[in-house]
């Protein structure tokens, strides 16, 4: 990715944490406590897993990893789960608005897997709570850099279906057949929250 690229990347991952933080800002008890579109967790648990990176320190990280028997999911779920029991909701929020422009990448994910990891949890948040999505050009930037192991990591197979944004230049899959979704709506489906598509007959 030219640098150029990857300063857009980066200003589009600070963008989505602060467009975040301010609907988060607003949120009642009861919307903290909802259930997101990720399996199993609250919002404020998804709040919790997306800051993680700002409180954990290489060596917790690790030392989380060894315990879980190095499963990074349960790793999250239990990592999610104990800073909600410790920290109240208002913390949370404080945890994301201080660090909208942290450095943070996941380990081989670089600064498209930060914007992946924002964008898609931020969608398990207000896609549950029927807030503003995400831009689909933003979503856009997301499934640019979403080559077929990222597709893989969700259990995602389109063989044989192509699936076509109706308001970002966003195509993915191959085959004759077509359905198109908004961009936000693609990106759910690919990453295992919404069913794919049936594939359109004519």
């Amino acid at each position: 990715m030219p640098a150029t690229d990857e300063t857009t990347v980066i200003d589009q991952t600070h963008a989505e944490r602060r467009r975040l933080a301010d609907l988060l800002a607003d949120l009642t008890t009861d919307q903290w406590a909802a259930d997101s579109l990720c399996a199993g967790w609250r919002v404020r648990e998804v709040v919790a897993h997306m800051t993680m990176p700002f409180r954990a320190g290489r060596l917790s990280f690790v030392g989380g990893l060894v315990r879980a028997g190095f499963n990074f999911n349960r790793y999250a779920d239990r990592a999610a789960r104990a800073d909600t029991a410790r920290l109240s909701d208002r913390e949370l929020l404080a945890s994301l608005q201080d660090n909208v422009e942290h450095g943070w990448r996941p380990p081989g994910g670089g600064a498209a897997g930060a914007l992946s990891h924002d964008v898609i949890h931020g969608l398990d948040i207000t896609e549950a709570l029927g807030l503003p999505a995400v831009p689909p050009e933003r979503i856009a930037l997301v499934l640019a850099s979403a080559g077929p192991k990222a597709l893989a990591y969700f259990g995602t197979d389109l063989t044989g279906r192509t699936l076509r944004a109706t308001d970002a230049d966003i195509t993915l899959g191959e085959g004759p057949e077509v359905s198109d979704l908004p961009a936000k709506d693609l990106l759910l489906a690919v990453t295992g929250r919404r069913p794919l598509p049936d594939v359109a007959t004519s």
